[in-house]
């Protein structure tokens, strides 16, 4: 894959049986592989602030690992049929987070990954949603 990608990120939430509006983001990056892992970065942009966002995605066999730098701040960790923690800074104050992993699938070829996430969400230690993340990374220009 090259090294200018164009990543989608869609995002699903499911609450007391009911099912929010998917939230989909379309951005350029930049990818890389290195020891065994897949390396996706990004910038972020939030509504009403003016700092970035500066993101990255480390894919590997049994695990993702999401981290934010910027006005956010936060370490993500989906290990497959696990439960993580982190603390989640924002410009408001901080959040207990907890992920409890339920799938995690990789797909690959010579010009796309595709990840499917699959995983319970808890805030301040109360379970507040079902969510599913799909993220796809292609290169902008295929070989």
């Amino acid at each position: 894959m090259t090294k200018d990608v164009l990543i989608t990120i869609c995002g699903i939430q499911k609450r007391d049986g009911e099912t929010d509006e998917p939230i989909e983001t379309v951005t350029p990056g930049e990818y890389y592989f290195r020891n065994g892992k897949h390396y996706i970065l990004y910038e972020e942009v939030q509504e009403g602030i003016a700092e970035v966002t500066k993101c990255m995605i480390k894919i590997g066999d049994d695990s993702v690992d999401l981290s934010k730098k910027g006005a956010s701040g936060v370490h993500m960790i989906f290990q497959r049929d696990k439960k993580t923690r982190t603390s989640y800074q924002t410009p408001y104050g901080s959040l207990m987070l907890g992920f409890d992993s339920k799938m995690i699938r990789v797909l690959e070829s010579e010009d796309m990954i595709h990840l499917n996430l699959e995983y319970d969400l808890e805030v301040e230690e109360e379970h507040l949603a079902e969510c599913s993340l799909t993220l796809k990374v292609q290169a902008k220009q295929p070989r």
